[in-house]
């Protein structure tokens, strides 16, 4: 499989909801642009600011204006929404991402060595 493939929309079921993958993408990167998390997430802008709003709405996500540029928060303890996820929070669960987002990054450094 090349990477080409890896980066194909499939079509069903996936892992992740949208809403998942929009705030994976704001934690990597606070001041990331809405245009960026679409292109990142596969999804259209519009698609985008509607999944920010319903996770601003739901106390999900929070933004601060600064200057021209939205800086996103994600609270932390949050409680993941579906009664049968409960026990850990929006924050172990972004985690995962993130760690992953490290080791490819680091991964990437050695193979460039």
């Amino acid at each position: 499989m090349t990477d080409m493939d890896d980066a194909r929309p499939r079509t069903g079921w996936t892992f992740l909801t949208n809403h998942a993958r929009v705030l994976a993408t704001i934690a990597r990167d606070p001041a990331i642009r809405v245009r960026d998390i679409a292109a990142q997430c596969m999804l259209t802008e519009r698609a985008v600011q509607k999944i920010i709003s319903d996770l601003e709405s739901d106390g999900y996500l929070s933004h601060t204006r600064v200057g021209r540029t939205n800086i996103y928060e994600i609270p932390t303890g949050t409680p993941l929404r579906h009664p049968a996820d409960a026990g850990p929070t929006v924050d172990a669960l972004l985690s995962l991402f993130l760690l992953d987002a490290a080791a490819h990054s680091q991964a990437e450094n050695t193979q460039a060595q």
